[in-house]
Parts: C-alpha cells; sequence; structure tokens
C-alpha cells in the first residue's frame, strides 16, 4: 500500500480532523490542509501575527483506493480556475464577470476525487492573482512565477473515504516556536515577492496572453 507522511500546521494543540468541516473559503473549499514539507507546516502553523507558538501534527495518509487530482500534472489555468471558485483575487465587477467565465472555461469538476494536491496559495500567490487579473502578467510566464513563490505543495483531505485513511502518529505533535518560523514565513514572502516583481518588470513578461485574451 501506498502511504505517505504529511504534517499540518495549527495553533491548536488537540483536535481531530472531521469529514465536512473546513471552510469552502479556502484553497480548494472545505478539506483538512497538508503538507509533506515538514518545515512549510511549521511556517504555516505560525503565519499569522498571533505572536504565540503553534504546533504541527504529523499524520500518515493511505493512498489505496484514493483518487488523487494533482494539479501540478494539469494545466496551470485549471489550478487559477479551482482558487476562483473560492477565493476572490480581486474586488472589482470585471473581475467577477470574467472569473465566472475563466472557471467554466478552464476549471475541472473536482467532486469526484478524494485528495486535492496542488500549491498552497499564500500572500504571495494573492500577489500573482491580482496581476494576472489586471492582465498586468503574460500566460507565458506564470508557472515561473510560482516556482520564484515558493508556494510550497498541499493535500486537501475532501471525500469521507479518505479522512478514513488518514491516521494522526502517535508522539508526532511538535511545538513550533513562534519567533523562529514566523520570521522564516516572513522572509520567504518577502524574498518571493521581489524575484517576482523583477520577473514581472522583466522583457519575458510580454503582456500579450493574458487573462482577458484566454476567454
Amino acid at each position: 500500500m501506498d502511504k505517505i507522511v504529511l504534517y499540518h500546521g495549527s495553533l491548536t494543540k488537540t483536535f481531530t480532523p472531521r469529514y465536512g468541516l473546513g471552510e469552502e473559503k479556502h484553497d480548494y473549499g472545505k478539506g483538512f490542509y497538508l503538507t509533506e514539507n515538514d518545515d512549510l507546516a511549521q511556517e504555516w502553523a505560525v503565519c499569522r501575527p498571533d505572536v504565540k507558538n503553534g504546533y504541527v501534527h504529523q499524520y500518515e495518509l493511505d493512498l489505496d483506493g484514493l483518487k488523487v487530482l494533482d494539479f501540478q500534472k494539469e494545466d496551470v489555468l485549471a489550478w487559477l480556475a479551482e482558487l476562483m471558485k473560492h477565493r476572490d483575487a480581486d474586488d472589482s465587477k470585471r473581475y467577477r464577470v470574467l472569473a465566472t467565465k475563466f472557471i467554466e472555461k478552464y476549471g475541472i469538476d473536482t467532486s469526484g476525487y478524494d485528495v486535492i494536491k496542488g500549491w498552497r496559495a499564500d500572500a504571495s500567490y494573492f500577489y500573482i492573482a491580482k496581476e494576472f487579473v489586471r492582465d498586468n502578467k503574460d500566460i507565458r510566464i506564470l508557472k515561473d512565477l510560482l516556482s520564484l513563490g515558493g508556494l510550497g505543495i498541499q493535500y486537501c483531505i475532501k471525500s469521507e473515504k479518505a479522512y478514513s485513511q488518514l491516521k494522526e502518529i502517535e508522539n508526532g505533535l511538535r511545538i513550533v516556536d513562534y519567533e523562529v518560523f514566523n520570521e522564516k514565513y516572513n522572509s520567504r514572502d518577502a524574498e518571493a515577492r521581489k524575484k517576482m516583481r523583477e520577473l514581472v518588470d522583466s522583457d519575458a513578461n510580454e503582456v500579450e496572453k493574458v487573462f482577458s485574451t484566454l476567454l
């Protein structure tokens, strides 16, 4: 059986992941979010300005029999369309109208999947998304921007079956030092935005194949 170890960063020490919980406005909608990257999980545990330590919970997910949608294997536009279903990249009327058309054209029906795997839309993502929907970024540099953003890959547990195959590892709970990992998170985000701005301002961004031209 194919089993993987995943980490969940949180401010909460004790909880039990349950099917049907979570916020619809998260990246891939309701679900339980984890990552294979221990360091990123620690950063995500304390990325908010709460000025207190967090926790990393360690889990084992048995992938046997689970249907996994991996957005890294799909067109990047499909990933953007999925995020647009759940999160607003802009508050303008123009965006609301065009986002609906974009989702219809590039979106994937995710209802039949047990697990969704893909980039995490953190603060760096919103810099990318806002500039993209404002037609300031060429689609041909979009994947490069995502790699510069260091967004990290996350898993979202979606189905009741997937929840049943997710087990917390005994003695896997660890405290995350806020001072150390909040600084790491902020430094990585600042560096990512700097590199993104440099790419957006470079000649590689031809600003021809932009958001509104893809509809």
